[in-house]
């Protein structure tokens, strides 16, 4: 019982390893958003760090049209990214979980 125990602590740690791992990668992988109209551009990490925004000239004349565009597109990409980040995290520790009995929540 006691190497079962010891087995599942490693597997455990060796699946927060590659959770950690997963977090990194994500922050190399970048999520595009752009308004209906392309006058906004925006570009986050699946992490969800802005890394980019590009606003046509045009929405500089507006502010409350820009702020209006901005909440929008951000709020898109957010989504996006945070889609990409859930299901990446959840793959990642399901893959690496030791088979717990009752402990099932990943099936």
């Amino acid at each position: 019982m006691f190497g079962d125990m010891m087995n599942m602590m490693g597997k455990l740690k060796e699946a927060q390893k590659k959770v950690e791992e997963t977090k990194k990668r994500l922050d190399t992988v970048l999520v595009d958003e752009a308004s209906s109209d392309d006058k906004l551009k925006v570009t986050l990490t699946a992490n969800r760090s802005i890394k980019s925004i590009k606003i046509d000239d045009e929405l500089l004349e507006d502010k409350e049209q820009l702020e209006d565009y901005l909440i929008l597109t951000l709020n898109k990409a957010i989504e996006k990214a945070t889609k990409i980040n859930e299901a990446e995290l959840a793959a990642t520790a399901k893959e690496g979980m030791p088979n717990i009995p009752g402990m099932d929540m990943f099936k």
